[in-house]
């Protein structure tokens, strides 16, 4: 594939193949059609090459040159002198990418890390290897590590091995009321993984995690979220199954209202996970534990229908791909947390809590439990580890505790 699919001007064809990257168009416009961009993203990005080029020429820049920094030198020449869009960047760094599997320029040189981004890189590294967590769980530990890390290392010039247990008790203080009682929570889980980080490592030598205050919250002291049987129908009635994103959107919502299945679930499944003939779906669950699920017939025709008619063409295993090009996984759970938010409001679903893929799992416990099902076979199907989890549900079966309710001292008045 080369610029001829996408130009058709002679004229124009000569001034893509001028300049330093003139030589190498083609191979870029072959990335750009393997990638799946469409006839407009495709000519808008060979375009900023072709640009780039003739700068690089006037510059008398060669391909030695050619990093990331020229390419913000560039940058800042055409947020000047041209009508930059926010892409143009993207297309230069896919370009560099291109030419570095050529072996045309060198590869990129690491970045110096500071002392902070070297011990968070550093921690991110020991709740890999050493704690066996995914990566969407390390994720969440960042923001309260960044923070700390800041906050000490400014008032104490770095040095984590003077931390007492006032400084952490203090942060604590500082900013508990930042957050709800759920997210403080979570936040002191993460100072007590930094500090057995920090004494594993040495940093410390005395173990602080005791001084990391706890933070009290009412265990069953809310009703789960859930909506309406019908509700969720007149979600899935809402997508629109005639076009490639609502084919897609559909089978990710079918997946959450029949199977309950989590958001992050949903982003990892992939092509070998379904067994088409058996009709079961290896689910990649919380603490990197699979479960073996059955694939209703329904979920089974959505998925296929997508696969069929709406999943663009990639190398990607993964089954539900970005729409825009570069076809690939979502990145990362928000996306389906999103679309799920998305389908609801497009419903017009009211009066509940929250609105995202947790209230299609409660609204499956919910009409599972009004069906008749046992506690312990919700348990099952929603795969929970521990019995109290699923107990929550109890709380919405008003008729079941109507018969064990004691009546009102006095009688009713």
């Amino acid at each position: 594939m080369s610029t001829e699919k996408y130009y058709s001007n002679p004229k124009m064809l000569r001034r893509m193949h001028e300049g330093p990257l003139g030589g190498y168009i083609d191979l870029f416009a072959d990335r750009l059609h393997k990638e799946g961009h469409c006839h407009q993203s495709a000519w808008r990005n060979l375009r900023v090459v072709c640009d780039f080029s003739h700068w690089l020429a006037r510059k008398c820049l060669g391909l030695g040159n050619l990093d990331e920094g020229i390419v913000d030198q560039y940058q800042r020449f055409r947020s000047r002198h041209r009508c930059p869009l926010a892409s143009d960047r993207r297309a230069l760094l896919r370009l560099l990418s291109v030419l570095r599997e050529a072996g045309v320029i060198a590869l990129q040189c690491p970045t110096t890390m500071g002392r902070l981004e070297q011990i968070e890189c550093d921690f991110e590294r020991y709740l890999t290897e050493q704690c066996g967590l995914a990566q969407v769980s390390v994720i969440r530990h960042k923001p309260t590590v960044l923070l700390f890390l800041e906050e000490h290392c400014r008032r104490r010039d770095g040095l984590l091995s003077q931390l007492t247990a006032a400084d952490v008790t203090g942060f604590v203080e500082r900013h508990v009321e930042d957050h709800s009682s759920r997210s403080a929570q979570m936040m002191c889980w993460t100072l007590r993984s930094f500090l057995r980080y920090l004494l594993y490592r040495g940093v410390i030598s005395m173990d602080l995690t005791g001084s990391v205050p706890t933070i009290r919250r009412w265990t069953q002291a809310s009703l789960p979220s859930y909506a309406h049987p019908k509700e969720i129908e007149r979600v899935l009635c809402a997508c629109d199954r005639e076009s490639p994103i609502g084919r897609r959107n559909y089978a990710i919502l079918m997946l959450l209202a029949r199977l309950g299945l989590r958001a992050n679930e949903i982003r990892l499944l992939t092509l070998d996970d379904i067994d088409w003939e058996s009709g079961q779906l290896t689910v990649q669950g919380k603490g990197r534990r699979s479960a073996l699920m059955p694939l209703p017939m329904d979920v089974g025709d959505a998925i296929a229908d997508y696969l069929q008619h709406g999943r663009p063409q990639s190398d990607s295993r993964y089954v539900f791909l970005c729409h825009l090009a570069p076809h690939n996984g979502f990145a990362s759970s928000s996306a389906i947390s999103y679309l799920a938010k998305e389908g609801l409001l497009r419903a017009g679903v009211d009066g509940v809590a929250h609105k995202g893929t947790h209230l299609f799992r409660h609204s499956l416990a919910t009409q599972l439990l009004g069906a008749g099902a046992s506690l312990t076979e919700i348990g099952q199907v929603l795969r929970h580890q521990r019995h109290d989890t699923t107990r929550t549900y109890a709380k919405v079966d008003i008729r079941s505790l109507r018969g064990i309710a004691l009546p009102w001292p006095g009688g009713v008045r």
